[in-house]
């Protein structure tokens, strides 16, 4: 037995409209990025020398910083990131949780190295609402070997609360 989805009828609760632009993936000078090592090409995304990720722009991902082992990046927690409870969904703060983790091991690459994510833990240790304000997330490298990286990242509400906490092992590759 199939059943059938719908969109949900709205029109009879108070709503909100969110209008989200991004820039296209693959824009840019390509050739130029490929000869940067990590931290040169996060920073290039910094400076709007190339475009940033969609998914930055789809969540309000904001503050981006990058500096060799360590990436900073925040986002004000809104209530279009909400779960059904009233909170901020524990996705919206694993994504901050992750692109801080493993863009820290990124800044870590040499030019023509690449890496990927293997896994992501999460620990949520508070409540996340629009009262915690602008979120603010902090990403380091903990150990780099030639193959594999462990990060670690930190989530603070506006009053410099600890949130959230994720670690992170990355498989590097190329090079």
């Amino acid at each position: 037995m199939t059943q059938t989805q719908r969109e949900p009828d709205l029109s009879q609760w108070r709503t909100e409209t969110r209008e989200v632009t991004w820039a296209l993936p693959g824009q840019g000078d390509f050739e130029a990025l490929s000869k940067l090592d990590g931290l040169g090409q996060l920073q290039s995304i910094e400076q709007g020398l190339m475009p940033p990720p969609p998914v930055m722009s789809t969540i309000g991902m904001t503050h981006f910083h990058a500096e060799r082992g360590t990436v900073t990046c925040g986002m004000r927690a809104e209530t279009f990131h909400y779960n059904p409870l009233g909170g901020v969904h524990g996705g919206m703060i694993s994504t901050l949780l992750d692109t801080a983790a493993g863009c820290s091991v990124h800044s870590t690459l040499a030019v023509g190295e690449g890496y990927t994510s293997l896994d992501l833990s999460v620990k949520f240790l508070r409540p996340v609402t629009v009262d915690s304000g602008l979120l603010a997330c902090v990403g380091k490298v903990v150990s780099r070997g030639r193959r594999t990286a462990l990060a670690e990242a930190q989530l603070f509400d506006e009053n410099d609360r600890l949130l959230a906490h994720a670690t992170s092992s990355c498989m590097i590759f190329g090079g």
